[in-house]
Parts: C-alpha cells; structure tokens; sequence
C-alpha cells in the first residue's frame, strides 16, 4: 500500500536533498573527536549517554512538530584518520523514545541502567545515542502522536503505562508502524498480581484516585534532608553522633552529592572533608566508627575534575597550583589514604568511573551488613 507507515518512513528518510545529493553528503558536519586515555571512558560514556528531552504536547488536540530527519542521524558513521592522530567521525545517532503515564522516573532509569551494558560501543566506537522522554501521557491520541514521530525518525519506543488498555494500544500502534518497542512494566505487574492473586490498579503515580497520605516515612525523609544540608562540608561537628551514616574523603570525591542522594532515601548522613593540614574533628573518632565510611578517587580522574573546578570559579595561578595540580593531588590522596590505614574499621570505597546510585549501593549493602552484625573483616578493604 502507498500509504503504509513504511512507506512513509521510506519517503521520509529521502526527503532531505543533502541525503540524496553525494556531492551535498560530502560537505556534511563531521564531529571531531579525540582519542581520550583509558582514563577517561567513564566520563565520555556518561556523556554521550546524556540525551535530549522533546517537548510534549501541552494539550491532547496539540500534534506533535515532527523533525525532519537529519544527516548526522541518518548517515552511515565513517572513520577517518586525519594524520595527526585525530579521527573524524560522522555520527549515526540511534533514537530512543521513552514514553509514561507518570514521571517517566521508572522508564527513564531502566534505559539509562540499560545503556550502562553498552559503554563499550558508546565509547570505542561512537554509537551514539539520544534518548527522548515522554511523560503525562494519559490518553491515546497523543500517544499515537509520537508513535508516528517514532516510525518516521526510526525511533525505538520503550513504555511504562499502567493502563493495561494503554499499553495494549502501544503495541498494537508500534505493530502498524513498524516501530521496535518493549513494555517495561507490564510483565512485571502481571508477575506480581499473579504471585499475589490480586489485580492491579491500573492508575500511574500521581493519578486521581491514587491518594498518598504522609506517612511517618515521608516525615522521616524531610527530617533527613534537612539534617544532611545543615552537616555538610564538615559543619556542627558536635552533630556527628546523630547521623547514621558519615563520608569523609578528599575534595571532589562526590561526599555532598551522595549525601543528598542518601539523605532523599531517609538516610541522616553527615560529611568531613581531609584537608592536609587541618585537624579532623575529634568527634568523628568518638562516634560509632561502623558507621564511618571514606572515599577515594584515581588521582588523574580528581585532578580532571578539580581542574574544570577551578576554571568554573575562575581561580588565580596561584590558587590553581594548590588545589588542581598533580602534585598536591596525590599529597591528599597519600595523607587521606594514611588516615584511612589507621581507621580500618572505615570501609574505604572507590568512586572512580562509578555513579552516584552505584556508590550509595555499595556503601548500603556494607551499611546494612554491618546492622545485622555480619562478620566484617577489621582490615581496610576497597570496593
């Protein structure tokens, strides 16, 4: 059939002159790219893993602008090496589409935790990909809408609707346009209603009908949020023996981002910095020690992260050389890794390529060990 969504798709993808023109091909946008340390793939995956959100539409009569498909998404990628040790790439962008009835919190975290199995490609070889998130949509015309934005971009959609009659329509317009697509949630839901004999709602977080009361738990949380913003930094020493958790390590090694992130799962966590130089407070030898937890860092990593530290804030010469220069670097990772040699109670935890969510991981699993009283080992150990 003329008409059909592939051919569509088809005429779509050769709309564009500079697709069809090789001699317009040739004057195509190349992205430079340079060929980074082993170092640093942690932090150019986690980078080229950040992708674009598209607006929805703010009204169910409102219609999707569709994009016509670009030559950087289109192209096939090739490699050329310049002479220099450079190498030009054309990228070729796959498109992820990732749609929700609620936030998008659970389909948004499942892709990214997803595309952490494809580090490898997403450095090595470039396969890059953006990825567009959808959430709101609670009715099926706008749903249809992006399906088709989807087939004509070559997008692959991934849901999470708890409508079952939404997610059957999702599959049902995925399977006419030709779109690639997965249910998230449903399998999941079904497992579970089975295992429990009981069936589900059907509402998305956040929906009428679905009435949240604050719990003593939610009580708990902001209590912990506010407790951790007033410790961090080192602050009200004398408040140590109140939180349940303690970070200490040198600057830059994620204590005040894993402190918040902990503090928002109901956690009181506070966080001293090791400063060469300065005294660390008594109290933070004086509380229960289990409850210590200290981080390191690779030294090339720290000192690529306080360098574009400094230039942020616009540091002098003078103070650049004491806070982002290789010898100081590793003066703090010594002096830090000494204390934490007299301190073997601490678990020490390396957060070098790992996310916050893997780290806050790692440090509750020892956390939660150590409050069932497993045997732990009085030796400094890394994770």
């Amino acid at each position: 059939m003329s008409s059909s969504p592939l051919s569509t798709l088809s005429i779509s993808a050769t709309s564009d002159p500079k697709l069809s023109d090789p001699t317009q091909n040739q004057t195509s946008p190349k992205l430079k790219l340079k060929l980074s340390p082993k170092l640093n793939r942690w932090h150019r995956a986690r980078s080229l893993r950040t992708g674009r959100r598209l607006d929805r539409p703010s009204s169910p009569n409102q219609t999707l602008q569709t994009a016509q498909p670009s030559p950087t998404t289109l192209q096939v990628r090739e490699e050329k090496d310049n002479g220099d040790g450079d190498v030009e790439m054309k990228m070729s962008a796959k498109e992820i589409y990732m749609v929700s009835d609620g936030t998008g919190w659970t389909v948004e975290h499942s892709v990214n935790a997803a595309l952490g199995q494809f580090e490898h490609c997403l450095v090595d070889r470039n396969c890059s990909v953006n990825t567009h998130l959808f959430s709101g949509i609670d009715d099926v015309e706008r749903l249809i809408e992006i399906i088709k934005q989807a087939a004509k971009e070559g997008a692959m959609l991934l849901y999470t609707l708890a409508d079952h009659s939404m997610a059957k329509s999702a599959k049902k317009a995925c399977e006419i346009w030709g779109v690639p697509s997965t249910d998230i949630l449903s399998p999941i839901t079904e497992a579970i209603a089975n295992h429990l004999g009981v069936s589900p709602s059907g509402l998305p977080r956040g929906a009428p009908g679905r009435d949240f009361p604050l719990s003593e738990q939610y009580f708990r949380r902001i209590e912990a949020i506010e407790f951790t913003i007033k410790q961090d930094d080192g602050a009200l020493p004398q408040n140590l023996h109140r939180a349940d958790i303690v970070l200490t390590g040198v600057s830059r090694t994620g204590k005040t981002p894993l402190s918040i992130y902990l503090s928002q799962m109901g956690y009181k966590v506070a966080n001293v910095p090791i400063v060469v130089g300065v005294q660390l407070p008594k109290a933070l030898f004086e509380v229960e020690q289990e409850k210590v937890f200290g981080l390191t860092i690779n030294p090339m990593v720290l000192l690529t992260i306080r360098r574009a530290r400094a230039k942020s804030l616009g540091f002098t010469s003078e103070m650049m050389s004491k806070y982002s220069e290789m010898e100081h670097v590793r003066e703090e990772l010594d002096f830090a890794g000494r204390i934490f040699a007299q301190n073997p109670v601490w678990p020490v935890i390396e957060v070098t390529g790992k996310a916050i969510e893997e780290t806050a991981a790692v440090l509750l699993r020892l956390y939660h060990d150590r409050k069932q009283k497993y045997s732990m080992p009085r030796i400094s150990k890394r994770y």
